[in-house]
């Protein structure tokens, strides 16, 4: 079977995590993506800490988030990196019983080079990257011409902490 090669296009992928091993959770997914036929991954955020948005009333609240952003080079569309995202998260036992509720991972696609599209299953820019600390913050690391400082001072009241690792993040392996 023969894939269409597209010039490769830069994209920022969200990650988080907060059920089980959160911190590896993340990790495990920033391999599995670098491992897809089609993506590179080149950058990476720290790992982040913060606290869960609301859950629907009458929910338990849900446990603290590890967050990342990543940078990747991409060869496919935007849709066939959702679904290979999509995909990765299944396999980590992502199930959506409610909005908001604990996520043994999310992969959200932030940006698609310089893309703009809203389609039922994937609008990008991310709707909502620009009212979030836990994706402003590591997306300013890996890539501080993307976020000003004043949509950084905008979320600034957002508690988010480095989440402390024993050692840096490991670059995936080519």
């Amino acid at each position: 079977m023969t894939k269409t090669v597209h010039q490769p296009v830069t994209a920022y992928i969200a990650l988080g995590a907060n059920l089980g091993d959160a911190a590896s959770k993340v990790q495990e997914a920033i391999h599995a993506i670098h491992d897809l036929p089609h993506v590179q991954v080149t950058k990476q955020s720290s790992l982040y800490q913060t606290a869960a948005m609301e859950s629907l009333p009458g929910t338990p609240k849900s446990p603290d988030y590890i967050n990342a952003v990543i940078e990747v080079l991409c060869t496919q569309p935007a849709q066939l990196l959702l679904f290979a995202l999509q995909k990765i998260e299944q396999n980590a036992g992502r199930a959506r019983p409610y909005t908001n509720a604990p996520r043994t991972l999310d992969l959200d696609i932030l940006l698609f080079g310089d893309e703009k599209f809203n389609t039922e299953s994937l609008t990008v820019p991310h709707p909502r990257m620009w009212q979030r600390a836990f994706v402003l913050v590591p997306l300013a690391e890996i890539a501080p011409l993307l976020v000003s400082t004043e949509q950084l001072v905008s979320v600034k009241a957002q508690h988010l902490e480095k989440y402390p690792t024993k050692s840096p993040l490991a670059a995936p392996a080519n």
